[in-house]
Order: C-alpha cells, then structure tokens, then sequence
C-alpha cells in the first residue's frame, strides 16, 4: 500500500530555483512589451504633430511662435477668508477690502507729531489752552442755529483732549484800502482770549442766559424741600 508521503512530489531547491528564474524572465520580457508600446504610442503622437497643422500663412507661424504664458502668477493679494488647521471650523479672519481701503485713507489723515526739541514747551498743557480748547467743544450750545460733529473727548476735561494740537491766532488781513472793516476788529475791541470774546457777544450773552435759566429750573426742581412742596400739592384742601 502506498502511503501519503509517497503520493506527495517532493519539493526540490533545484525545483524552487526553477521557478524563480521563471519568474524573473517574464517580469524582464514584461517590462520589454511596455517600453516597446510607450515608444510606439510617442512616435504616432509626434507623428500626428507633424501631420496636423491648424491655420495657414504667416498669421499662423506667429501664433504658433507666440511663447506660452508663465505658469507662476506672481505676488498674489491678500485672501478673503484665512481658515485654521480645523477642517469644519470657520474662518480665523475676514478681510473686507472696503474697510482697508478706508483705514489706509484715514491713516494718511492723522497729524503727525510735533518735533521733539528741548527748548519747546509743547508738552506742558496751560490752563488756559484747557479753557480754550473747552470752549471751542461748547460751541454747540452758544449757537442754536449751528450743529457740529461731536469729539470723542467732549466732556471728559483735560482728559479728553486730543494727543497733539496747536493753537493760534487769526492774523487780520489788510483791505484794499487800508481801513478798517467788519472783518477786522480794531484792537481796542479786541480781546485777549476766546472765552472773553464769546462773552461779550450780545448775541450769545442772551442765548446762554436763556440756557443758563433752562437749567436753574431743572436743577431747581430736584433741589431740597421740592418733595415737601410736591406733597402739599397733593393735599386735599378741605
């Protein structure tokens, strides 16, 4: 009787050798029949090219002379959007071009600071350019027929004045005849600071008395013993 192991082929290196060389040569005449058809499908392509020809004349050598467009665009702007690392997470920045566009012109419009000299006195605020500047932000209330743009400072004193101002002078300008007009003030008329010049006009003198009483009255009103008055009033009288 035979056995399993006898019925079995016995595997051989000579065997395993065999094989393996085999399999390298089909891998070599693989590679042989690919490169034989990449070569063959250039040719026909480059055939092709030579065959076809789009447009005649000279219009068509110079278009086909025309070199190709750089394939790298440059400095590109500024995205829109800036996203993070995150896949789903919204955007980290948004650029408006509109709101640069106005920051860049209202950036050109700051003044500049004055220059730095050991020997200026611009640092050292005076009352009086306080009282002055004051006065030119109470403006409002001297005219009632004139309306101005409120100050990010109003109302907040010395505190709320800008970083760098200045203040001067009108100088007078001659008139064609050398006498004096009603754009010129002569000097005895004159007066030595703005707050004495908005008080003597008659004009804003009856307009701040008459705001002036406007107040008293509402200040009056909350003033002491108002309640006690308010309750009498409420009395009955019999």
């Amino acid at each position: 009787m035979s056995t399993d192991s006898d019925s079995e082929e016995v595997i051989t290196p000579e065997y395993l050798q065999s094989l393996l060389d085999k399999a390298r040569q089909n891998v070599r005449e693989e590679a042989q029949r690919v490169k034989m058809l990449r070569e063959e499908g250039e040719m026909h392509a480059f055939g092709e090219q030579d065959i076809i020809q789009i447009g005649e004349g000279d219009e068509a050598k110079e278009e086909q002379q025309q070199p190709l467009p750089p394939l790298d665009p440059g400095v590109l702007p500024p995205p829109y959007f800036e996203f993070g690392n995150a896949r789903h997470q919204a955007p980290t920045s948004v650029r408006d071009p509109d709101v640069a566009h106005t920051e860049v012109a209202s950036s050109s419009m700051s003044i500049p600071a004055p220059p730095e000299d050991p020997n200026a006195d611009w640092k050292q605020l005076t009352k009086k350019a306080a009282k002055g500047v004051e006065a030119l932000r109470l403006r409002n209330q001297l005219d009632p027929k004139r309306f101005y743009r409120k100050d990010d400072g109003e109302g907040k004193g010395i505190k709320g004045l800008p970083k760098h101002f200045a203040i001067g002078t009108i100088l007078p300008t001659s008139t064609p005849f050398g006498t004096a007009s009603t754009d010129n003030l002569p000097r005895a008329h004159r007066k030595r600071t703005l707050v004495d010049e908005l008080v003597d006009d008659a004009e804003a003198r009856r307009y701040a008395k008459k705001k002036f009483d406007e107040l008293q009255q509402v200040r009056g009103r909350k003033g002491k013993k108002t309640l006690h008055k308010k309750n009498d009033l409420r009395k009955p009288k019999w």
